[in-house]
């Protein structure tokens, strides 16, 4: 009865605690340098990174086996996930540019865990013969770890591309009102030309915005490909400790199950984003825009099997 009052408070206190992060967060956008309300919001992510550890705590000891056996403990340990990979990252940068993925995320995953499954669904149940292993663990959270470093790297990446898109679409314009100006130089039109005086301004490239631009995408860039990196590596090792156990559970290490086999197009896909990494030609636009695919195919992946219900990995389905 005291692990369930726990985790209820602890549930619901982490999930207020990151709504007000979020909240916070807006209102630094809106108004630019508000430097006690980002500290805040890092208290805020803090107390609620401690509030999922404490509750995937008490589910630990209540069910005596590791919080990782249904659809419920997997998003709790995602939000936990991307609480983690906020912390981390703001230890390696001052600015954290992640904090604007990973507050969301965490109250998105968490949010539908508490609200969108079912009361049943929260309840921790005894574990199937097949997961009754030591590499339930290692397993699943190495899969869960790298679904939520790939998930912000790649919403990093729809970012950069979202505000390349912006800044192509400036620099025409700005480009197309510069060509305007010259022709009406030329031919005379000196009444034009000042009519349309206001015009320069806004075909500086130098300007301070367009360098705060040039800025801001070379840092989505630079974190994207280091959190979707460290989120490969975890898929690998969760791709490779799901097979041994496969093999100890199942007598084979591939069964091309639905589940492996959308982990196995993950895989493939950021592994071309990799290989994208390696090219300098192939750099910015074009490994984003596989990045963007990968974000697709990763829900797929983590939702598509638990839709279904289908397969040897349907422990997590919402029936």
């Amino acid at each position: 009865m005291i692990f369930a009052t726990l985790e209820h408070i602890l549930t619901h206190l982490s999930f207020s605690i990151v709504s007000i992060v979020i909240a916070i967060h807006l209102m630094i956008l809106s108004v630019h340098e508000i430097i006690g309300l980002r500290h805040s919001s890092e208290k805020g992510m803090l107390a609620t990174f401690f509030s999922l550890t404490g509750l995937l705590v008490i589910r630990w000891i209540s069910s005596r086996h590791f919080p990782l056996s249904n659809l419920y403990e997997s998003l709790i340990f995602l939000s936990w996930s991307f609480s983690i990979i906020h912390m981390v990252s703001k230890l390696w940068n001052n600015k954290n540019d992640l904090s604007t993925i990973t507050a969301p995320s965490a109250i998105f995953t968490q949010g539908f865990a508490t609200s969108g499954l079912s009361s049943k669904m929260h309840q921790s149940a005894i574990l199937v013969p097949a997961l009754q292993s030591q590499w339930l663990m290692m397993h699943v959270s190495m899969m869960l770890l790298s679904y939520a470093a790939l998930l912000c790297g790649s919403l990093l990446s729809v970012a950069f591309l979202v505000i390349t898109f912006r800044k192509n679409i400036d620099i025409f314009f700005r480009s197309k009102n510069l060509l305007i100006l010259i022709k009406s130089f030329f031919f005379g039109k000196i009444e034009y030309l000042n009519e349309k005086r206001s015009v320069v301004k806004s075909t500086s490239f130098l300007s301070f915005p367009n360098y705060y631009k040039y800025q801001l995408i070379q840092r989505l860039d630079y974190w994207s490909y280091r959190v979707i990196s460290l989120g490969f590596i975890f898929l690998t090792i969760g791709i490779l400790s799901g097979a041994v156990w496969a093999n100890e559970a199942w007598g084979s290490y591939w069964n091309w199950d639905p589940k492996e086999t959308w982990a196995f197009i993950t895989w493939t896909i950021f592994a071309i984003y990799s290989h994208t990494r390696t090219n300098q030609s192939l750099h910015g636009t074009n490994s984003a825009l596989v990045a963007s695919i990968g974000f697709l195919i990763i829900w797929i992946c983590y939702f598509g099997i638990n839709l279904l219900g289908i397969g040897l990995h349907s422990y997590g389905s919402f029936t």
